[in-house]
């Protein structure tokens, strides 16, 4: 299990200072929130400030494009430094070529649905993604609760992927992830946890970032 705290639930006065933290802690990932206050009702980071963080970090960097028409500004986050773009479905009228032109540009490509989207929309892109995000709430808001049927939607996803032979795709889940539902994500097939809030407010984060892969592993 991959854990990529989300930097929404951090001190953004000290971003830089907590990349490294983070990174001397253990943490592979990170995960950037990144929303335009149309595709979802809040507004956070954006291409310029992931780049100016870059050269403090060496984290993967997992950024997530709440945002409408994403292909518009994949060359930017490209620049920026993101290792991962991921797209929303139902932000994008040409899914299949947005996804690809991430990975053209040399990034991982993602996909993700919004909990009421329905695992066929990922049909016929299959074959161009590195990974699928699973919203387990309503983007746009940091702290909200967990929907339970987003464990039946993991394991409908991982049946859907292997059947279709991309075991090698990763799922992540992002949205009310804590350390009592960690185990049953990763049960029902979860690779990646996005944790923001049930993270960040823990610290300190070597202590944390054990106690996720403790749950991880029950």
């Amino acid at each position: 299990m991959i854990l990529s705290p989300s930097l929404l639930s951090a001190d953004c006065g000290t971003l830089a200072e907590t990349l490294g933290t983070l990174q001397s802690a253990g943490v592979k990932w990170v995960h950037w929130d990144v929303m335009d206050g149309h595709f979802v009702p809040n507004i956070t980071f954006g291409q310029h400030v992931i780049k100016g963080l870059r050269p403090a970090s060496g984290l993967f960097f997992d950024v997530h494009l709440m945002i409408d028409r994403p292909e518009r500004y994949l060359a930017d986050f490209k620049a920026a430094g993101a290792d991962m773009l991921v797209v929303h479905v139902e932000s994008t009228v040409h899914l299949q070529r947005t996804l690809a032109e991430i990975r053209r540009l040399g990034m991982k490509a993602g996909a993700a649905l919004n909990p009421a989207t329905p695992l066929s929309s990922l049909d016929y892109v299959m074959d161009d993604v590195d990974m699928v995000l699973v919203m387990s709430v309503n983007p746009g808001f940091g702290g909200q609760k967990f929907l339970p049927v987003t464990l039946r939607k993991v394991a409908e996803l991982r049946a859907k992927l292997d059947a279709a032979g991309r075991t090698d795709c990763l799922i992540q889940v992002d949205g009310g992830v804590n350390l009592e539902n960690t185990g049953a994500l990763v049960e029902a097939g979860a690779d990646v946890l996005v944790s923001g809030s049930a993270f960040f407010g823990h610290p300190p984060f070597d202590e944390r970032l054990a106690a996720f892969m403790a749950a991880a592993a029950r």
